[in-house]
């Protein structure tokens, strides 16, 4: 196979992250930023901070979930349903905009233009236009006919962007027509846009902190904008300034949502409460109910009738308050609202809890999480699975249950952005797993460094990679390729609902198993920075994603992946002396070992050093010497040292200083 290895050379912070996360996700987690409608098909499409996209047919009472969309990596912080629901695009933390074909359920291109953060998208439905705008500070604008009609041979994509943006971008709105747009950032103002010539029309001054959220009437002459500072205020667009001003939360606005003639409108946010206003009315807004949670997103639906909320806790709540019940006039002709109780809920989409605590393990190969709501679950990083369920059980607790006397390096990270758990391995780190095997032989030990077979030893990240990269034909020999694919397709066959997969080419076959269903992502920093390459660890072995792979797979992975190279052993130098004069020998010799050689290999190297030496006997360790061995004693700090300890592990937890280690030894008489 002929590879590109240079697209990937120059990128820096080359970072490979996989989630762990069971085979089907079918409920949101940890808070969905973005509601969109399909009022055609009735489907309800959410998306938030699990990075991925679901689809709902809030129609049907049994079958409600209808399928997810996956290739962000990040939270999703918007949508849009364009070409009457054909295609939506999304905007991610990732710092991707994605176009998807909404029947079929799969990404049809991926935009990076953006350099950071997309916080916004707005939409202009009879232009078939969309904006884009996030903490880069950048608002670009794109033609959804051209993006939906982008093959691999025509992937040119041209688009408009809007200058003088001084602050992060946290909102956008444009008219139907896409003659104006609106962004509202942390500079505590809103900036109106031109799209057709692209240039900055007015600054609309006022607010006092971020502005979170904006709509726009449809004719383009007035808006509302929602701002962290708890006011909601209507601004008047020919006039170039704010006309009414709304305090009646006790918090940040989030969102705003207004009926399609601009009439009235919906609020909420931080203070978890919604209201409802009438603009045409001086009267003060109605708090229609309180949510258990923060509110973050809210979709409005005009048949059926319903108001959809999304929270922190990730539940979909369809409240029955999108009309009043009746309407009646004061003795002052002021038309008064009543509305149905706020104590029904017309349907509920329950979200899964998210993970909040991480504990990692003294080994280093599993990890306790607490969820949202207690449940407290052993995770093995190398298996990349659920080991064990306790319940709701006192973390801390299970936390020191876990701990072993064992020093092992950080050979990952782990971060629980998405509500599941994301393992990252860097180049600096990734190696640094050297573990001692228990059933290999002794290996020689000389007077100035201490060298291990090759055979002794296993890497976590070597091991990891090899895994996640067992389907990716680069990964085989090319003598090997032809009789891999067979014996792939009789594994299929042979496993259990084809969900594992094993490192056939390790020495060490069948010391763990990597999911299918896995996510795979090379990107920088893994899921906190840009991403360059999302696949699952089934499907590594397709046509495409075999070519992305050969791509974006960085030089220090392909090494050890593909060329089975084997990374440096890490080295420790320490001190070896005598703890009393009892000896002949009281030279102070310096060593240099693996820092996962244990303590009874530098006993054998005392009985053959400085005892055996003594007596001028042959330098040999048979059955007859493990008698005389076991009078030999290593200690530090006058701390005794148990034979099965590693050098690491010393360091970290009895020696505790940035000096060189030093260890004593003690023959017993």
């Amino acid at each position: 196979m002929t590879t590109n290895r240079g697209s990937f050379q120059n990128k820096k912070k080359a970072a490979v992250s996989f989630s762990i996360r069971e085979k089907f996700e079918n409920k949101n987690r940890l808070g969905v930023n973005a509601l969109q409608y399909d009022p055609e098909k009735s489907y309800l499409f959410s998306a938030g901070r699990d990075s991925i996209i679901r689809c709902w047919n809030v129609e049907n009472e049994e079958s409600i979930y209808i399928q997810s969309y996956e290739h962000h990596t990040d939270w999703i912080n918007s949508m849009v349903l364009c070409q009457n629901g054909k295609t939506f695009l999304s905007a991610s933390s990732d710092t991707t905009v994605k176009v998807w074909d909404s029947a079929h359920g799969y990404c049809k291109s991926t935009l990076r233009t953006h350099k950071d953060y997309v916080k916004a998208l707005a939409y202009a439905k009879d232009k078939e236009l969309v904006a884009s705008g996030g903490y880069d500070k950048q608002i670009f604008l794109w033609d959804v006919n051209v993006l939906t009609s982008l093959t691999s041979t025509n992937n040119t994509v041209i688009t408009s962007s809007l200058g003088g943006q001084k602050e992060s971008i946290y909102s956008l709105a444009m008219n139907n027509s896409g003659t104006i747009l609106i962004s509202g950032s942390t500079e505590k103002a809103l900036r109106v846009w031109d799209p057709r010539t692209c240039t900055k029309l007015m600054k609309l001054k006022g607010h006092l902190d971020n502005v979170k959220t904006v709509v726009l009437k449809g004719d383009g002459t007035e808006c509302l904008s929602g701002s962290s500072d708890g006011t909601v205020r209507l601004w008047s667009i020919g006039q170039q300034r704010c006309i009414a001003i709304y305090k009646v939360h006790d918090a940040g606005v989030w969102t705003l949502v207004t009926d399609d003639n601009f009439n009235y409108f919906y609020s909420s946010g931080k203070d978890k409460k919604v209201f409802f206003t009438d603009l045409k009315l001086d009267e003060n807004p109605v708090l229609l109910f309180e949510e258990k949670a923060p509110v973050l997103s809210m979709q409005l639906v005009e048949y059926p009738p319903g108001l959809w909320v999304a929270t922190t806790n990730s539940d979909l709540t369809c409240w029955p308050i999108i009309y009043p019940d009746s309407v009646s006039v004061s003795e002052t002709g002021v038309e008064l609202y009543s509305f149905p109780s706020a104590d029904k809920k017309c349907k509920t989409i329950s979200g899964a809890p998210g993970i909040k605590d991480i504990h990692v393990c003294n080994n280093k190969r599993h990890i306790l999480t607490k969820d949202t709501i207690g449940n407290v679950t052993l995770w093995d990083v190398l298996q990349a699975r659920k080991v064990n369920h306790y319940g709701k059980v006192n973390f801390e607790e299970e936390c020191i249950k876990h701990r072993e006397m064992v020093f092992v390096p950080n050979w990952f990270t782990v971060d629980a952005k998405t509500g599941m758990l994301t393992v990252t391995l860097d180049e600096s780190d990734c190696f640094s797993s050297w573990m001692v095997t228990e059933d290999v032989p002794s290996f020689c030990v000389e007077a100035t460094s201490l060298i291990q077979s090759e055979n002794k030893f296993i890497n976590y990240g070597v091991l990891l990679l090899q895994a996640l990269l067992e389907k990716w034909p680069e990964s085989h020999s090319a003598a090997d390729t032809e009789s891999e694919v067979e014996k792939e397709i009789e594994d299929e066959a042979n496993t259990s609902e084809g969900t594992v997969t094993t490192n056939e080419k390790s020495p060490f076959k069948g010391f763990f198993t990597i999911p299918l269903h896995t996510p795979l992502v090379f990107g920088e920093g893994g899921g906190c920075g840009r991403t360059y390459c999302r696949v699952l660890v089934g499907e590594a072995s397709g046509e495409n994603e075999s070519a992305l792979l050969s791509e974006t797979v960085p030089t220090w992975v392909y090494d050890v992946v593909v060329k089975k190279i084997q990374p440096k052993f890490n080295k420790i130098t320490f001190m070896l002396a005598p703890l009393n004069n009892g000896s002949k020998n009281n030279k102070r010799d310096r060593l240099t070992a693996s820092d996962m050689l244990q303590v009874k290999k530098i006993m054998e190297h005392v009985y053959e050093k400085y005892i055996l030496s003594e007596n001028d006997k042959p330098i040999t360790i048979g059955a007859d010497e493990l008698a005389a061995i076991a009078k030999i004693e290593l200690h530090c700090n006058d701390v005794f040292l148990n034979p099965k300890m590693d050098l690491r592990t010393i360091r970290h937890f009895i020696w505790k200083s940035s000096s060189e280690l030093t260890l004593n030894y003690r023959v017993l008489k």
